[in-house]
This record gives structure tokens, sequence and C-alpha cells, in this order.
């Protein structure tokens, strides 16, 4: 566990919520909640959360395009191109 992260019990949660908000928000670390020694919830700031909901998104393109090259549902650099000339015609056109 990173100095960053820490565990603290359900009831520090309920006694200190606007504490630990505060240290969560201005620390940027995140915070593993237990309820009866069982980690049960995660407390981390909003950038932290979109930062991982971001590299999330990013890791699932990974793995689709990974999947589509074991598949071989690829295209050709040239035909990518041209694909593309064609689509940036076509909304050039609807403009």
């Amino acid at each position: 566990m990173s100095q960053r992260e820490s565990i603290k019990p359900i009831t520090y949660l309920k006694t200190r919520t606007a504490e630990l908000v505060r240290e969560v928000h201005e620390e940027g670390r995140t915070v593993t909640i237990t309820q009866n020694g069982e980690a049960k919830v995660v407390v981390m700031d909003v950038a932290t959360h979109d930062r991982w909901r971001s590299a999330l998104a990013l890791m699932k393109l990974l793995a689709q395009g990974e999947a589509d090259i074991q598949s071989g549902r690829t295209t050709g650099t040239g035909e990518a191109f041209k694909r593309a000339r064609r689509a940036v015609k076509r909304s050039s056109r609807n403009e």
C-alpha cells in the first residue's frame, strides 16, 4: 500500500466525515473503508476518479484493439487512409 492510501474503519467515516473528505481532497489520496474488518468501499477525490475513468476507457479501447488483431479484424494502412479521405470528403460536403 502506498503512502497516499490508507485503511479506516467505517466508524472513522461516521465520526469524522468532514475531516476525511478534506484530507482526501487536499492530499489526493484514496481511503479504503472497512466494515467488520473487510474492505467495503474506497473514498477518493473527484480528480483521481476522473483520471481512473479515463485510464479505464483507454484500457478498454486497447483491449478491443488487441481482440480485433487476434481475430484478424484489421485493415491495412492504405485502405484505412482511403476510407478516412472519403469520410472527410463526405463531411465537408455536408457542412
